[in-house]
């Protein structure tokens, strides 16, 4: 599933998504705050640019959204289905789990939001 080559794995990884060769942040770990959306400029390996044009990350806003609902989703149904929750903790496991994960959110937005316009190029990985 987690393939080199494919969208899903650049989605997952926040690796370029023209050579899958490094990655798109300047620091890996999404939970050092200062650095969570610190993206590098050009990949060192295939010299892909990221931004695209001035503010281009700002759709990603809207891919946050639904990755958001999603990530509140999957809480509502482990807290209140599996674990019979009552309502008050449902919405305390839904807002917690969105506090916890907004730094994974944020990336996992960039990433989608960057891997529409740009593809693998098999070509530009060095043998």
């Amino acid at each position: 599933m987690l393939k080199k080559g494919t969208k899903i794995y650049s989605i997952i990884t926040g690796c370029c998504p023209k050579c899958h060769q490094e990655s798109m942040y300047s620091n890996k770990n999404a939970y050092i705050i200062s650095d969570t959306l610190k993206i590098n400029e050009r990949c060192s390996k295939c010299d892909t640019k990221y931004r695209i044009e001035p503010s281009f990350f700002y759709g990603a806003m809207y891919v946050s959204y639904a990755v958001g609902i999603a990530f509140a989703v999957a809480a509502y149904v482990i807290s209140n289905l599996f674990f019979n929750a009552s309502l008050q903790v449902t919405f305390i496991s839904i807002v917690g789990t969105l506090v916890v994960f907004m730094p994974i959110i944020m990336r996992l937005s960039r990433n989608i939001w960057i891997n529409f316009f740009m593809h693998y190029d098999e070509s530009l990985v060095k043998k």
